[in-house]
């Protein structure tokens, strides 16, 4: 499964992004697609995940401010970003756990990380 990831850039405090990820390859279906992301001399964390039934969980650092949303005709997630902060800053990856055949074990895929700047 291949990712591709498009949205990052350099966003003053206070603005507005919008992630998108599109998922193409051998794929029957998609369980669980999410949105990671590594500040500098950090940890990689969870931002925001969503099911195939569209729950979802956020980290509680973006809640209320992010909204990830899903386009299962199109093996796509978006991550809106709203309310951006300094510590925002981060390169975000895409992640999905998919199966290419009914019968298959769930393999994770990441995409290549797209960076996001907050600043002034």
């Amino acid at each position: 499964v291949q990712l591709q990831a498009s949205g990052g850039g350099l966003v003053q405090p206070g603005g507005s992004l919008r992630l998108s990820c599109a998922a193409s390859g051998s794929i029957f279906s998609i369980n669980f697609m999410g949105w990671y992301r590594q500040a500098p001399g950090k940890q990689r964390e969870l931002v925001a995940v969503i099911t195939s039934g569209g729950s979802t969980n956020y980290a509680d650092s973006v809640k209320g401010r992010f909204t990830i949303s899903r386009d299962n005709a199109k093996n796509a997630v978006n991550l809106q970003m709203n309310s951006l902060k300094p510590e925002d800053t981060a390169v975000y990856y895409c992640n999905v756990e998919s199966q290419s055949t009914w019968y298959s074990s769930p393999k994770d895929s990441w995409g290549q990380g797209t960076l996001v700047t907050v600043s002034s």
